[in-house]
């Protein structure tokens, strides 16, 4: 295993049409026109000395090391800075130039702390590098003078230091931080000898606006910025490419090892979701991994009121076989289900559902997909004929007119919502439809054209009614809809939205959006050119939550905004895995690739691959469960990697239906709020330990690769196949590998998928239908026509909530996340991202909190029809009256507690977005965080043995 080195060209590549022959150093060069003269030269093999230049920013030409002579030229102009002209002859090595560059260099040495041998950068440092490339041998200028080397170092970001002594102002870090990710919180402060790198006013940089991206580090050319883990371990001495495990956007990374330690995170050029760039959490938080919280040993007990005892692998499988056969003997083969995990990989998850119908007997398998995007598998199917996004994330580069609905992508998708942001900057028109005032609606050089400041409960009717604007006024692309959809549907759409109950005016006082806003952003959204959609939980996780995903795919047909690059429907999955979990098969009426399990010719393909007759009727979700765990019919469970007592809604009737289970099994890294109703607890496997592939909101298959052993002995797989052939279906692989395959034999849309191929190429998006080598699958869907033949417009009428404020619970929650961590916090709140976000807090309008007596920082009771739950109140100007929002990061708030059992009504997604609660001051936990209290210091107990045991 060697470190994979990755080739920076200096200056980003360029596309063009349009060739240019030039000559550098007497060779012959053919380059894009618009390509640098560096580029170029790089292109064609001839290293041209660099610092401020770097291929991931526009070049700079500050640094003066990369002059070049030009024949015809006067001067030595930057390389970077220069483009390419048909029939140029460029010189980059002469005496004139070598003397110039040795001249900057000394400049740079001389103001230049010289430690390179204690240097957390040494072997990896371009300043020492370039000086070593010029020949630079001494320094006329001595080093007495005037310097910055006594500059003060800010070790305030937990993750990686700025030392300010080492700084040679090349402005790398501040272009990273404003081209890259678009947060704009550094500036070069000062003139001439001043100038120096700045956070913010002057702040340090955990108090600036700096949200940990990783981007200046990366971009650094010295040990100005370096990660605190190169620090404590030295530079890495291999690296592996893997995936991340965080949200659904699927970033590539290097691990760069010292051993099986990990020492940095650094995100891959060749990336296809991220190409380079990443956010605060898979760039740093990865240290859960190794936290001593893990259980590295199963675990078994035979009443959760007992204690737990470890066990062999082999005595924790044979003791949960024995549990479930005897549930099955008793209550019947559909007493027991599982629920997979969109944290795990693809092959995991199929070998789970897989030993569900196989093993079991059942079809009683769900995911935590179902209670996040399960609308966006149901309204897409119908419209379009499949159940995932239409496009790649580049896609967003080539908009005119982004509607962001639902969505917070700078929050919970942060390396697109940078590109998103870049392209806004470049000059596309920005609508957000959202309660809350969310950061793309206003942030540096980005503004939103139109904030939709909707009721929450209320999408259908605001899609609608933009729907409305674009039928009546006469802006529908009548050419799309009679080539591309059908003309029945959509003469009764037509009718049915162009009704005056679907009008901005009529729907103004349900909705809260002024009419003339809803009719602007209509009309731009209908002309303003390419137009994309992009939604996330805010529109799933309600009561019409299918409905809006419909609504969408209307507007996007209507408009004929679908099948080509800028535009479509995308949905922003939440989890690493959510794509990949739900085309696995992991919902109880559908097989792996979306086929219903009654389909005869479907469920004969896989009962011949897998030598056993299946169900032919659909199972039962995680509701049904529930419900029938309460009524007696249900009394086993396994679950992979998800913690629903914490994830799912009304934690009361949750915790109910497990505490009523005859046996439980978890499958986790560490004993979560849901292993304190299991009677067998699985360790399972951090991303660094996984081999397998995550599928992200783009339909991209990437490869998760092991950057160190398992820690606790054993993939998570193993575990269905054991658990299967104890339960008496005998199930094996030798490799990952192996499991790919035989989804890609079963799987039409992954038939052209292997591990082979995604090690050659990288990664693949399905539908990758073909087996030949260049095939790397389709990154625009619909382009030529819809997957079901003709796009089907379907009527969506608003239906309210039926969740409604009275004056008991006057006020509507909504519910979010927040750049700092992710999904229940497992993984985050075991990081240093705690820094930023200690706690959960609940954002309050001002006119809200004075009306309650509420002061910023007070802690209040958050009280719904289902519970009650204290936690810290922060006046927000981004709430509306009568809004109120938080996050459910952090198992001691207990903000499911507060969530209704209300769901869509087509697929039972919760309706988390809705509940009707009252805030008042309290100083009192609630009932329910008393017994959080008591049960997290059995688990503190329980981990703080396990580390011993290991030990």
């Amino acid at each position: 295993m060697t470190l994979i080195h990755e080739t920076d060209y200096g200056t980003p590549a360029r596309v063009s049409e349009t060739l240019v022959t030039l000559e550098i150093d007497g060779r012959s060069i053919t380059v894009p026109e618009g390509t640098s003269v560096m580029r170029a030269a790089m292109d064609a093999g001839i290293t041209v000395p660099k610092l401020c230049a770097t291929d991931s920013l526009e070049p700079f030409g500050s640094c003066r090391l990369c002059a070049v002579e030009i024949e015809g030229r006067r001067g030595t102009p930057a390389s970077c800075t220069t483009p390419v002209a048909p029939g140029m002859k460029v010189h980059t090595q002469t005496d004139k130039l070598a003397k110039l560059r040795r001249g900057v260099m000394e400049l740079y040495i001389s103001d230049h702390p010289l430690d390179c041998l204690t240097c957390a950068a040494n072997g990896d440092c371009e300043l020492q590098d370039m000086a070593g490339a010029v020949g630079l041998r001494n320094v006329r200028y001595g080093f007495d003078g005037e310097n910055h080397r006594a500059a003060a170092k800010d070790e305030s970001n937990p993750y990686f230091t700025f030392d300010a002594s080492k700084c040679i102002v090349c402005s790398r870090c501040v272009r990273a931080c404003q081209e890259t990710q678009g947060t704009f919180a550094l500036t070069i402060d000062g003139r001439g000898f001043a100038s120096s790198v700045s956070p913010g006013a002057k702040e340090n940089f955990m108090d600036s606006e700096c949200v940990s991206c990783g981007a200046c580090v990366q971009a650094c050319p010295t040990a100005t910025l370096t990660e605190k883990s190169i620090i404590e371990h030295g530079q890495p001495e291999h690296s592996v490419i893997t995936t991340c495990a965080y949200c659904g956007v699927g970033c590539s990374f290097k691990a760069e090892m010292r051993g099986t330690t990990v020492v940095r995170m650094t995100p891959w050029k060749n990336g296809g979701a991220n190409e380079g760039h990443s956010c605060v959490k898979g760039r740093f938080a990865w240290g859960y991994a190794t936290h001593k919280d893990r259980i590295m040993k199963p675990m078994v007990r035979e009443k959760i009121t007992d204690p737990w005892r470890e066990v062999s692998w082999e005595e924790a499988v044979a003791y949960a076989a024995e549990r479930l056969k005897a549930v099955q003997a008793k209550y019947g083969r559909g007493s027991i289900g599982g629920i997979t995990s969109s944290r795990c990989t693809n092959e995991e998850v199929y070998v789970v559902q897989k030993m569900i119908r196989a093993a079991f007997g059942t079809n009683n398998i769900d995911t935590c997909a179902r209670v996040c995007h399960s609308p966006t598998g149901y309204g897409l199917s119908q419209t379009f004929g499949t159940s995932a996004g239409t496009q790649d994330f580049k896609s967003v580069d080539k908009s005119d007119v982004i509607l962001v609905i639902g969505a917070n992508p700078t929050d919970g998708h942060p390396v697109f919502g940078s590109r998103m942001k870049k392209r806004l900057r470049a000059g596309a028109k920005l609508i957000v439809v959202d309660p809350r005032r969310i950061d793309l609606v206003r942030s540096p050089h980005v503004q939103a054209e139109y904030h939709l400041q909707l009721q929450p409960g209320t999408n259908v009717a605001v899609v609608n009614a933009i729907a409305h604007v674009i039928v009546t006024e006469g802006l529908v692309n009548r050419a799309f809809v009679e080539e591309r959809c059908d003309p029945k549907e959509f003469a009764k759409w037509e009718a049915f939205i162009a009704e005056h109950r679907n009008s901005p005016e009529y729907l103004e006082s349900r909705t809260g959006v002024p009419a003339d806003q809803v009719r602007a952003a209509a009309r731009l959204y209908a002309t303003g050119g390419n137009a994309a959609i992009y939604y996330g939980l805010g529109v799933t996780e309600h009561s019409q939550g299918s409905s809006t995903v419909m609504a969408i795919a209307n507007l996007a047909m209507a408009t004929g905004n679908i099948g080509r690059e800028g535009v479509g429907v995308n949905p922003l999955r939440g989890q690493n895995n959510v794509q990949g979990s739900c085309d696995m098969g992991s919902f109880p009426h559908e097989l792996p690739g979306y086929r219903h399990v009654s389909d005869d010719l479907v469920r004969q393909e896989f009962e011949a691959a897998w030598g056993v007759t299946l169900d032919p009727e659909p199972g039962l979700r995680i509701p049904n469960m529930f419900d029938s765990a309460h009524d007696g019919s249900f009394r086993g469970l396994f679950v992979q990697g998800e913690d629903i007592v914490q994830s799912d809604p009304n934690t009361t009737h949750v915790t109910s239906a497990l505490e009523s289970l005859d046996i439980v099994i978890v499958q986790d890294l560490f004993l979560n709020e849901t292993a304190a109703f299991a009677h067998v607890f699985f360790p399972g496997t951090s991303f660094l330990e996984k081999d397998g592939t995550f599928t992200n909101a783009e339909r991209r298959i990437n490869r998760v690769r092991k950057a160190m052993p398992s820690k606790v002995g054993k993939d998570e797989h193993w575990v269905a196949c054991a658990l299967a052939t104890a339960m008496g279906y005998p199930m094996h692989y030798e490799t990952t590998s192996e499991i790919m395959d035989e989804i890609a034999r079963l799987t039409p849309t992954f038939r052209g998928v292997s591990f082979e191929k995604l090690d050659r190429v990288g990664s693949v998006q399905w539908p990758c239908t073909g087996l030949e080598d260049d095939d790397t699958g389709m990154a625009i869907m619909h382009g030529e026509s819809f997957a079901r033949g003709l796009g089907r417009f379907v009527i969506t009428e608003y239906v309210p909530t039926d969740e409604r404020t009275t004056r008991m619970y006057p006020l509507v929650l909504t519910t979010g996340r927040i750049l700092a961590h992710y999904n229940v916090g497992a993984q985050t709140r075991r990081t240093a991202n705690v820094a930023w976000h200690p706690e959960d807090v609940l954002e309050i309008n001002a006119a809200d909190a004075e009306l309650r007596g509420v002061k910023d920082g007070d802690m209040v009771s958050l009280a719904s029809r289902m519970g009650a739950t204290t936690l810290r109140a922060v006046i927000s100007d981004r709430m509306p009256a009568g809004v109120v929002y938080t996050t459910f990061h952090h198992p001691v708030t207990g903000a499911n507690v507060i969530t209704t059992e209300n769901s869509d009504w087509a697929t039972n997604c919760p309706e988390y977005k809705v509940t009707a609660v009252q805030v008042a001051r309290s100083n009192q936990p609630s009932d329910w965080q008393v017994d959080y209290a008591k049960n997290d210091v059995e688990r503190k107990r329980i981990a703080a043995a396990n580390v011993i045991a290991a030990e």
